[in-house]
């Protein structure tokens, strides 16, 4: 077998691949055995008819088409091999010439896994930022526990900011009920800007008892676009007006808050201390964004089409699994996020996004072996273990974890872990 290789780009080859008599005659052995399980041939069994006989009796068009096919099959596979190239598909066959046992030339055209040159990982211009706390973070949060520990007391008086109400409504657009914009015994906090603007300010200077009607505008930026900009009308009965009493911020706030807590010192150097937490670990986060993103930047990153086009699927049914649960269509998206169509919005965003996940994972698959980095069988245990505890109560989606392709998914996203933990080591040494 003569093998020539014709880079076609940087992500795509093609390979002239010619076996000579006896790779054909080889193949043509393998097909015959093949062929020879549907021949009758007289004193055998259909089945059993060696292969020497049936090729008396063979359909020889079908031997030859079969012939072939294990040829190109065989050689294909042998040639990717011996050049020490990964097909990411399969290849594109064209039979060039085939003379029976003599000769056959074919091309075999196919995008690869492009050769990574990375830049220097070790010196990135990327900092972490620091994570700093303020006085008035940790206030919103003691009171937002103030109003979650307020005592409710109903009131006679009209509705103000701050006030807790017991609403039944129903929002009609055109004279006609519209999803959404029905509720009953609702309870809404004044001020929470939780309805579109104009409701809640409605409500204030009315007390229960009162019925009455709130002409309103959707904002021309609302998600759902029949509703988007239109003027609508909530039918509004206010049912009761309740005043939220806070607790004194003091020393029994605080046991209220908390068993752990003695003090109102002890609850606010909690929160101080969640808070800086939680601001690390998104810092941390960002931090590898942004390393991941720095890397690519200074490295030759060529992005085959079709690992494009499947992340592309991948962000599009990400993205439609999401809307579902906002109860939002995708037409309805790509029209309040001002895209003409779905192919411009495909153009604009899931191409670009699932461009930059591409390279993302073709330079940390590169740097990975640059490092030398593997995930040991225990580590992969234990990580799948991690993975079972969140489903300990549903024996059918433990199943999964036994399945080898699963494991191997679990596998790499262990490997790309280690290396982005490595890339952040590298570049933040002291």
């Amino acid at each position: 077998m003569k093998t020539s290789v014709k880079y076609l780009s940087d992500t795509k080859v093609e390979l002239t691949i010619t076996l000579d008599a006896q790779e054909l005659t080889d193949a043509e052995q393998v097909a015959l055995s093949k062929l020879a399980k549907d021949v009758k041939a007289p004193g055998f069994r259909k089945g059993n008819v060696p292969a020497s006989v049936a090729a008396k009796y063979v359909d020889q068009n079908a031997l030859s088409q079969q012939t072939m096919e294990d040829a190109l099959s065989k050689a294909v596979a042998k040639a990717f091999l011996d050049e020490n190239i990964q097909a990411l598909d399969r290849p594109a066959v064209e039979v060039k010439k085939f003379v029976p046992q003599k000769e056959m030339e074919f091309t075999a055209e196919v995008e690869i896994l492009p050769k990574i040159t990375l830049g220097d990982y070790k010196k990135l211009t990327v900092k972490q930022q620091q994570s700093t706390v303020s006085a008035k973070e940790i206030d919103d949060i003691i009171e937002r526990m103030r109003e979650g520990l307020a005592e409710k007391k109903s009131v006679k008086r009209a509705a103000k900011n701050g006030d807790e109400v017991m609403i039944d409504f129903v929002g009609k657009k055109d004279g006609v009920a519209f999803d959404g914009g029905t509720g009953t015994d609702y309870a809404l906090k004044l001020g929470s800007n939780t309805f579109i603007p104009g409701f809640e300010e409605g409500i204030v200077g009315k007390k229960a008892g009162e019925t009455f009607d709130l002409t309103l505008e959707f904002p021309k930026d609302y998600h759902s676009a029949d509703l988007a900009g239109a003027t609508v009308v909530f039918a509004t009965t206010l049912k009761d007006v309740q005043e939220l009493v806070l607790p004194e911020l003091n020393d029994k706030f605080a046991k209220k808050a908390g068993k752990d807590f003695a003090t109102l010192k002890d609850l606010r150097d909690d929160v101080k201390r969640e808070l800086t937490a939680q601001k690390e670990r998104e810092a941390g986060e960002k931090l590898k964004d942004e390393l991941v993103g720095a890397l690519v930047d200074v490295s030759a990153v060529p992005t085959p089409q079709i690992l494009i086009d499947d992340q592309a699927k991948n962000i599009e049914q990400d993205m439609q699994r999401n809307l579902l649960y906002q109860n939002i269509t995708l037409d309805q998206y790509v029209a309040n996020q001002k895209f003409k169509d779905q192919d411009d919005w495909r153009a604009k965003e899931v191409i670009p996004a699932a461009t930059k996940r591409v390279k993302a994972g073709l330079v940390l698959a590169e740097l990975s072996k640059e490092l030398k980095i593997d995930a040991t069988a225990d580590e992969l245990a234990d990580h799948i273990n991690l993975y079972k505890q969140q489903y300990g109560n549903n024996p059918e989606a433990l199943k999964q974890f036994d399945q080898p392709e699963v494991q191997r998914d679990i596998a790499n996203r262990l490997l790309t872990e280690k290396t982005v933990e490595q890339l952040v080591a590298l570049n933040t040494k002291k």
